[in-house]
Order: C-alpha cells, then sequence, then structure tokens
C-alpha cells in the first residue's frame, strides 16, 4: 500500500513525499486544510496535476490567454456540457490545464493553481453543488493568480483567505465579471424583471447579477432561484 502510495505521488520514499508535501517551506502550508489533514489535502491537488499532466497544452501564452478570458466570460449563460470543453481548449490554447476535480471529505476546495512547469499552468475546479456564481468566480480567482501570481506558489481558493494576492484575483475576478461602476445600479435592482433586463445587456447569466445582487445587499434569500446550481453529470 506504501509503495502503491509512493507511485501515485510520483515520490520513491516516504522523506520524499514528507519534502514536497510537508515541507514548512512549501506555499499551500499556509492552507489550514493541509495543516490538520495533509493527506486528502494532497491527495485533491495531485489527483489534479495528474489530470493536467496528460491534457496536452501550447506554451504559455498570457496575452493569448486574456483574450481567451474574455471569449470564456460569454459561456456564462450556457450549460457545464456545453462550455466546459470549450473552456478547456481555450485555456489550454494559452499554456493553462483546466481540469475538474471532485472535491473530497474534508477538502472543501473551490479550487487551486499551480505551475507545472515555466511554461504550463494548472487550474483545478469542482462542480458539485455550486452556484454557478461561485463556479465562476472560483474560475475567474484562479485565472487571476495565472496572470499575476508567484509561478513557485500553489494557491488555494479558501474562505477567509485576506492576504493581497487573494484580494487581488478576487478583484480580477469581480472585474471581469460585472465591472464595478455597475455594482450600484445592482444593488438598486427592485425586481426580477429588472435584474433580467441587466443582465441582459450586460451579457452575462442573470445567476450572476443575482449572485452579486445578494453579495452587495446582504439579502441572502433574494432571487436565488436565478442562480443555477452546478453538478457533476
Amino acid at each position: 500500500m506504501v509503495q502503491e502510495a509512493l507511485r501515485f505521488y510520483g515520490v520513491a520514499t516516504v522523506d520524499a513525499w514528507e519534502r514536497l508535501w510537508n515541507d514548512p517551506k512549501v506555499a499551500a502550508r499556509r492552507s489550514d486544510c493541509f495543516e490538520s489533514l495533509p493527506g486528502p489535502a494532497s491527495a485533491w491537488i495531485r489527483l489534479g496535476e495528474i489530470e493536467a499532466h496528460k491534457t496536452p497544452c501550447d506554451p504559455y501564452h498570457k496575452e493569448l490567454f486574456k483574450r481567451n478570458l474574455q471569449k470564456i466570460r460569454e459561456f456564462t449563460t450556457e450549460s457545464p456540457a456545453s462550455f466546459i470543453p470549450r473552456m478547456q481548449e481555450l485555456c489550454a490554447e494559452a499554456g493553462v490545464a483546466l481540469v475538474f476535480i471532485p472535491e473530497m471529505k474534508k477538502v472543501p476546495w473551490n479550487g487551486a493553481t499551480k505551475w507545472l512547469s515555466s511554461e504550463k499552468a494548472m487550474i483545478i475546479l469542482n462542480l458539485r453543488g455550486k452556484g454557478e456564481d461561485l463556479f465562476w468566480f472560483s474560475f475567474f480567482h484562479e485565472a487571476g493568480h495565472v496572470l499575476t501570481g508567484k509561478k513557485q506558489h500553489l494557491y488555494i481558493a479558501e474562505k477567509h483567505d485576506d492576504s493581497p494576492e487573494e484580494k487581488k484575483a478576487d478583484a480580477f475576478a469581480s472585474e471581469i465579471l460585472i465591472p464595478a461602476k455597475d455594482n450600484k445600479r445592482i444593488a438598486m435592482i427592485r425586481s426580477k424583471a429588472e435584474l433580467l433586463e441587466l443582465a441582459d445587456r450586460l451579457e452575462i447569466s442573470p445567476g450572476i447579477v443575482a449572485g452579486r445582487y445578494r453579495h452587495l445587499t446582504e439579502k441572502w434569500e433574494f432571487y436565488t432561484d436565478l442562480t443555477r446550481k452546478f453538478s457533476w453529470a
């Protein structure tokens, strides 16, 4: 069993695993989950790595990735079955392997980002039980880390992380989905019809506008029927 586990992680010895995953200097150690449950936490990341290594990608191209993110934003009104293959294709074209790994018990992360080489980045996401607003925010948050983060770091989307790099990724995701200049109008929405009209003008899913409304107003029970829930097929 030990040999099979080491083979899964791509290391030869237990000491090598400790150095790779349990070293205090590793960026992932900032995560509470890595502190308390390094086994499940590292397994989820490793599953993503395995899938990402199997994903053919062109060399990373920052400007192309930026352009393709704008194209991906246009997919928000579609279903996962339709947009996921095209998301993955546009990411791979710019050197980013986008993979989907179901969340594991006690590892409830929305996403993670890691560079596999100087020319290939990895974004891990999951779909289970995720409202579309959270799913799309998580994707663009991780994309923000690819564009501006440090290549030697492993970034994990967790709650209650107020580090400058996480705030920067949050701001990137918010702005690309719905520019801040529209927040005032969103907060003043008074009907479902008004929300749908604004979503159409912004060319984005109504569920994302509804999510921004709830975030801005803290009226968490409003327009929940407009936000779709994604799940694994």
